[in-house]
């Protein structure tokens, strides 16, 4: 039975830890555990988690010692993971409970990497408001870079997989996720589970519901470049991929074609006929 590490960055987020609780607790399927490390949290988050897990075996704490950030504190994650497959859940978000049992039938039919599903967006009070209209089913190649977002959670992934990265960059603030889902593809293939496994609570805590600020865009767009430097690509479209990162703009205009139609009927053809 193929083993699941939840993985759980938490800072200042106690307060909605037992809803995320709740849904580990009632999964349909029981070969799994869990992964906290707090990152010096400033309210009484960790008071909180303590009380909710009390000594269920299942559950380890951590605590940075300082605050260092979502990049440091999801990389310590993964340190103390001993699953095959793992997968980041936020304390504020909670799982549909058949989702482990759903994700693990995807490994054990399918030769692949990594899977997604949907994510249903919630009020804060996790109340099922409507499904997350991009997450898409991808064409992975080399060219793909998750821009504009087509997947984000539920992301599962094969340990054995993460080991042959570089890991979690432990100095990135934000866009931590696009730079996990860009390494781990470059390993193998990724199954699109087309139903919502993950509930998303929008509350105005969030920090990743700030997409758009610029600090998070020009995030996003050093991880882009980065892959594009890892994956040896020198030319995208025919315009010349810098060197060295300078503009955010730049990067954002390399990957432009990308969102016309024609590319994407494209992709959606190779999809379907898996070319």
């Amino acid at each position: 039975m193929i083993k699941f590490s939840i993985l759980i960055a938490n800072y200042n987020n106690g307060k909605y830890f037992r809803d995320c609780y709740n849904s580990l607790i009632s999964q349909t399927y029981g070969s799994w555990e869990v992964i906290i490390v707090d990152d010096a949290s400033t309210d009484d988050s960790v008071e909180q988690i303590k009380g909710i897990i009390q000594n269920d075996p299942r559950f380890r704490l951590y605590k940075n010692a300082t605050n260092q950030g979502c990049g440091y504190t999801k990389r310590e994650c993964m340190k103390y993971a001993k699953g095959e497959i793992c997968a980041y859940l936020d304390p504020d978000d909670a799982l549909y409970s058949d989702a482990l049992e759903k994700t693990a039938e995807e490994f054990t039919k399918n030769d692949i990497t990594a899977a997604y599903s949907q994510m249903m967006l919630c009020d804060e009070n996790l109340n099922q408001n409507k499904v997350y209209a991009s997450t898409k089913q991808i064409y992975n190649s080399r060219y793909f870079f998750n821009c504009p977002t087509q997947f984000a959670h539920f992301f599962t992934f094969k340990k054995e997989t993460y080991l042959k990265t570089s890991g979690i960059n432990p100095n990135l603030k934000s866009a931590v996720d696009q730079d996990l889902y860009l390494k781990i593809l470059e390993h193998g293939n990724v199954k699109y589970i087309k139903e919502p496994l993950y509930l998303y609570r929008l509350h105005s805590n969030g920090i990743s519901q700030h997409n758009f600020k610029q600090g998070a865009k020009e995030s996003f767009a050093k991880v882009i470049h980065d892959a594009m430097k890892r994956r040896g690509i020198s030319k995208i479209n025919n315009k010349i991929v810098p060197d060295v990162y300078t503009d955010a703009q730049e990067i954002y205009e390399l990957l432009n074609y990308q969102t016309q139609k024609l590319h994407r009927l494209i992709n959606k053809v190779k999809v379907t006929f898996n070319i």
